[in-house]
C-alpha cells in the first residue's frame, strides 16, 4: 500500500551523543525501546499535565520526533530549554509522514498505540490523499487525538488512556511530571477518563454531557453512532445528554 499523506505533522531530528539520555529524562516512555521500533510518548508539565504527545522513531544516528504541527513550536522551545549543556541537536526536517492499513511499505513502523491503527512511514514521497476513516477507527478503540481529546495544560495522560496505548512506562525512572503520574497510578483510583460511548443524535465536539442536569463530562469525536467522551464515572450511569444527543457509556 502506498500510504496516505498525514497532514498537520511536524518532524524534528534529534541528534548528538546525549540524545537518548536527554529524552529519557523528559518523556513518559522508555527510550531504550527504540531498539525495537517506534515509541509513543508525551511531554508533561511539572504538575503532571499533558503538553504534547508524539512518536519517536529510530533513524540511524538520530531520533525523529513526529508531533502535531500546532504543538511543534512550543515543544521545540521546551526541548531547547531543557537541553542545557547536553550534546544534543534539535532541527526541523522536511519529511512526509505517511500512514496506512494492510501491508506496510518498506521502512514503515507499526503504530505502537493500537493494532487497528496500521503503520507510519517517514519518507520524501508525497503519498496519496486521505481516504481512510481514521475517526471511526479511533472511536472504536478509544484513541485520543491531539487537540481534540488531548488538550495541553488540561489533560492527564492516565485519564487519556496512555497506559493502554503503550505511551507511559512506570519502571523507567524519573521524567518531568513523573511524580504526579505515579501517584495517580499507585495511590488513587481514577474517577474520570476517556471512554467510548453510544451516541443517538449529534453534538459539536466539546459539548458538555449532563446527567440529571449535573455536569458529567464532555463529548468529543463521533462516528457511526459512537463517540469518545471524557466522563466522571460516578455520574455516568444510564442515558445522559450532550446538547440534543443522548449519550450512554459502553462500560
Amino acid at each position: 500500500m502506498a500510504g496516505e499523506r498525514t497532514e498537520g505533522r511536524k518532524v524534528f531530528a534529534i541528534g548528538g551523543k546525549d540524545r537518548e539520555h536527554f529524552l529519557q529524562g523528559l518523556v513518559t516512555n522508555d527510550i531504550s525501546r527504540l531498539c525495537q521500533g517506534m515509541v509513543y510518548a508525551a511531554l508533561l508539565s511539572p504538575q503532571g499535565k499533558y503538553l504534547a504527545d508524539f512518536f519517536l522513531v529510530p533513524d540511524g544516528e538520530r531520533i525523529l520526533l513526529d508531533v502535531a504541527e500546532p504543538l511543534a513550536a512550543d515543544l521545540f522551545k521546551r526541548l531547547s530549554m531543557y537541553r542545557l549543556r547536553a550534546e544534543v541537536t534539535i532541527e526541523p526536517v522536511e519529511i512526509n509522514v505517511l500512514r496506512g492499513l494492510g501491508p506496510a511499505r518498506d521502512g514503515a513502523h507499526p503504530d505502537p498505540r493500537h493494532e487497528t491503527l496500521g503503520w507510519r512511514c517517514y519518507t520524501g514521497d508525497a503519498g496519496a490523499p486521505p481516504e481512510i476513516d481514521w475517526d471511526a477507527i479511533r472511536v472504536a478503540a478509544c484513541i485520543p487525538e491531539t487537540g481534540i481529546e488531548l488538550l495541553p495544560n488540561d489533560s492527564y495522560v492516565l485519564e487519556s488512556g496512555f497506559e493502554r496505548l503503550h505511551g507511559v512506562d512506570f519502571r523507567k525512572g524519573c521524567y518531568v511530571g513523573q511524580e504526579v503520574t505515579a501517584r495517580m497510578k499507585h495511590k488513587t483510583e481514577l474517577r474520570k477518563g476517556l471512554v467510548t460511548v453510544r451516541v443517538e443524535g449529534e453534538a459539536p465536539v466539546g459539548t458538555e454531557i449532563t446527567q440529571d442536569d449535573r455536569p458529567a463530562g464532555r463529548l468529543f469525536t463521533q462516528s457511526g453512532g459512537r463517540g469518545i467522551a471524557y466522563l466522571r464515572f460516578d455520574r455516568a450511569e444510564g442515558p445522559m445528554r450532550a446538547g440534543k444527543a443522548i449519550v450512554t457509556w459502553e462500560s
